[in-house]
């Protein structure tokens, strides 16, 4: 819908604070001599009683792709339908900061109109703000570990919106089911550089898990009106994991490392071999966790990190012989816990 007559309208009301606005008009313009890689960035224009105000959208479009006359994108494709829509999304909120204006009996200017769409939390609405706001409330929330996976799940989305899209930001708007299905793809097949194998199955869907959560989070806060994982699946795949037989077991046990914190790892993986516990249970335990049974043999009380159930294990005779190797250790000690703690 183009807004340029609709909207440039001869006016004979005014009052105390405003002198008569004569017209108002809103237009999207590329500007050429700023090419960056073949594409062109796209501003939008507000002009109030001839006077301007001007700012870029943080889109790019190739110039045989841009309609000048009615300042729209021309063609048929997706990514088409979804800039123009996004560019009336913005002619509408500016639009509707023009009638608040008329109806409050603000000072209308183009600078204004500009300044109170800019400023106002349609702007803050993206993605990348999205992401940036669950990881700063979830802070205190989520285990590290599990912050961590968000931090990764982010960067991971930054550089789809860099590859797919040549943007570093989208509007949470313009994300439907096609963009879920096409960072799907992408994460299937980036190559990182940091290590060898690609994401498998389950490694795609935990990323598409969090970015769920957080647009479940956008929906919630109803910076959108609908949630575009509605129609989305995740498909993760069972797999049975083998467990070391006795023999595998007292090789690993009675391996020597020249390397003293191979040892230590080597300890703790054991210990975790004869109580059950995974490695940040293990981190968490402290003296005040060994208990005398009904049995009179030692125990471990706890409860674990995930779900917070209790669990209650015999303390064998290998877990114990580990537990008294490391109980005067200087920085368990220091720490309160029974081993010294070392980075997963």
């Amino acid at each position: 819908m183009n807004y340029r007559n609709q909207f440039e309208t001869n006016s004979t009301k005014s009052n105390e604070n405003t002198k008569s606005v004569n017209s108002f008009r809103i237009y999207f313009y590329i500007k050429k001599y700023k090419e960056l890689n073949g594409k062109l960035p796209i501003y939008a224009r507000i002009t109030v009683n001839k006077q301007r105000a001007e700012f870029s959208i943080k889109r790019t479009i190739e110039e045989k792709n841009w309609n000048s006359a009615k300042g729209l994108a021309k063609g048929n494709k997706e990514e088409v339908k979804s800039l123009n829509h996004y560019l009336e999304q913005i002619r509408a909120s500016i639009v509707t900061d023009y009638q608040e204006m008329v109806l409050s009996k603000k000072l209308i200017t183009a600078q204004n109109l500009r300044l109170s769409f800019q400023g106002g939390k349609r702007n803050e609405r993206t993605l990348c703000t999205l992401m940036e706001f669950h990881n700063e409330t979830m802070n205190s929330v989520l285990e590290p570990g599990t912050l961590k996976n968000y931090f990764t799940t982010t960067k991971y989305v930054q550089k789809f919106l860099l590859k797919n899209f040549r943007v570093p930001d989208i509007a949470l708007a313009d994300i439907n089911y096609r963009f879920i299905t096409e960072f799907e793809i992408f994460l299937r097949r980036h190559q990182p550089l940091d290590h060898q194998k690609k994401s498998g199955n389950n490694g795609a869907m935990k990323h598409l898990e969090r970015l769920r959560k957080m647009m479940g989070l956008a929906y919630k806060m109803e910076w959108i009106f609908k949630n575009p994982f509605e129609q989305y699946s995740l498909k993760f795949y069972k797999y049975e994991r083998g467990c070391l037989n006795e023999e595998e077991l007292k090789r690993i046990e009675n391996k020597a490392f020249e390397i003293p914190r191979l040892n230590w790892i080597r300890d703790l993986f054991v210990f975790s071999c004869y109580t059950g516990l995974a490695y940040c249970d293990t981190m968490k335990l402290t003296p005040a966790h060994i208990n005398r049974g009904i049995d009179n043999e030692g125990w471990l009380i706890t409860s674990r990190q995930k779900g917070g159930e209790q669990v209650k294990v015999p303390l064998l005779q290998k877990a114990s012989e580990i537990i008294n190797k490391y109980k005067t250790d200087p920085k368990a000690v220091s720490q309160g816990k029974l081993f010294p703690r070392i980075s997963n």
